[in-house]
């Protein structure tokens, strides 16, 4: 088995995350596998389920599917069922003052790809984290447009900013959903309440449209 390559570290702010960004010898780049999953509440295993599932196998293969959106090697690895994230070295420590570590990491391709899909699957974190960063990427686009030049921290504060809103946009949206659910399960409880005392709760809200049980 051939040595782990080395790579340099670098802290990658996104909002009010701080990540920590790899850059292999190729300039390719990598993040964290633990990382990648703590960004949208998960643990590794959550990526090891998403690189087994058939949403990615399905993007994979569709008339040739993503293939060309991610390395080749990678693609090659994740259709045999055999694919491991890359293992590389790092300096732990000023200049390795503290000698080095391994790092199991992905490509950002990857990475994007797992937080689409855990957003899609209902992850409030990984919905703000995505649609923040894109939101970021438009925002990006526009100024140059229209010759507006802005700091990394400028950019950086505006996302934060951004985020916390539908951060809270969406708790409130989750308090709305949990009343409505209560208010369904009481409904459901009364009615078959009345039903186990032959009545009709329909009949009682003088409702003929809704259909009886014995029709």
């Amino acid at each position: 088995m051939s040595e782990p390559v080395k790579a340099q570290r670098a802290i990658v702010r996104v909002g009010a995350i701080e990540i920590d960004g790899f850059m292999l010898p190729d300039s390719s780049y990598r993040m964290s596998l633990s990382q990648t999953g703590e960004c949208v509440g998960k643990v590794a295993q959550g990526i090891s389920n998403f690189l087994r599932s058939k949403t990615l196998k399905t993007l994979l293969g569709e008339g040739g599917g993503i293939s060309n959106f991610l390395p080749q090697d990678v693609v090659e690895s994740l259709l045999r069922e055999d694919y491991t994230p890359d293992l590389f070295l790092v300096d732990v420590g000023e200049e390795g003052s503290q000698g080095q570590t391994r790092i199991r990491g992905l490509p950002l391709e990857i990475v994007s790809l797992y937080w689409q899909w855990e957003s899609h699957r209902g992850n409030k974190k990984a919905l703000v984290l995505t649609t923040g960063l894109a939101l970021e990427s438009l925002f990006r686009r526009f100024d140059n447009a229209f010759g507006i030049s802005r700091t990394e921290s400028e950019h950086n504060d505006r996302l934060i900013a951004y985020t916390r809103r539908l951060e809270a946009s969406l708790e409130k949206l989750g308090e709305a959903y949990a009343v409505e659910d209560n208010i369904r399960r009481e409904n459901e409880f009364f009615k078959q309440r009345f039903k186990d005392l032959g009545i009709d709760p329909y009949a009682l809200l003088g409702n003929d449209s809704e259909p009886r049980d014995d029709e």
